[in-house]
């Protein structure tokens, strides 16, 4: 008897051992419109297209905007799970495309106010639900999160296994006249991030976007 449980431990152990994270990628992409970070759009389509071109079949990615209350559905641009079929998935992709440009064309005057937090909690439940190997959340934004009155956003988040980027963030004003506000302020993020369990990185070199999502 007690060989036979010993046996069934083992066994369970080396199933353990063999099972396969999933291989697909979801990418959740927050954009930040709030002030002057509406003449950046430009540069979050660029991406966006490159995100297309390398997503494949079974990977996800959703557009969504940083809102004065991001925490909503209703701040989704787009999303979609790409079809296993080629030419389906490529229809998906020019649709994709289609209404984010549509979106980008429709933004006179962003949010005055930038709920980062809010984005972060809707972008982990998009990500958990697609039950992606790899998920990602990129953040386009100088990452200055102005809430409306009332709003407590200073809680820990669940970022396990889920990598933050901080893409283009650019400097205040304020930032100029003491440039350790714009250290601080990525520092705090990525406080935040890790103490989450999440990976933390900063790419304001938009040429390396070849690193955003790493090849399979």
């Amino acid at each position: 008897m007690k060989k036979c449980i010993a046996l069934l431990i083992f066994t369970l152990a080396v199933m353990g051992c063999n099972e396969q994270r999933p291989s697909n990628r979801a990418v959740y992409f927050l954009i930040d419109t709030s002030g002057t970070y509406t003449q950046e759009l430009e540069k979050a389509q660029t991406i966006v297209n490159y995100l297309l071109a390398t997503l494949d079949s079974g990977d996800s990615i959703a557009v969504a905007r940083i809102d004065s209350g991001s925490f909503s559905e209703k701040d989704i641009v787009a999303k979609v799970t790409f079809d296993e079929r080629p030419s389906v998935a490529n229809q998906q992709k020019r649709g994709f495309k289609l209404r984010l440009d549509q979106y980008v064309k429709s933004v006179s005057a962003g949010s005055r106010n930038t709920d980062i937090t809010g984005g972060l909690l809707q972008a982990t439940e998009f990500l958990t639900e697609t039950g992606a190997g790899e998920k990602t959340v990129l953040i386009f934004s100088d990452l200055e999160e102005d809430l409306v009155r009332g709003q407590v956003r200073n809680f820990p988040i669940t970022l396990t296994d889920i990598r933050v980027v901080a893409l283009n963030v650019t400097k205040l004003r304020s930032d100029n006249i003491d440039p350790r506000d714009y250290l601080n302020r990525l520092a705090q993020w990525q406080k935040r991030v890790v103490d989450g369990g999440g990976q933390w990185q900063v790419m304001n070199d938009l040429e390396r976007l070849d690193k955003l999502i790493a090849a399979r």
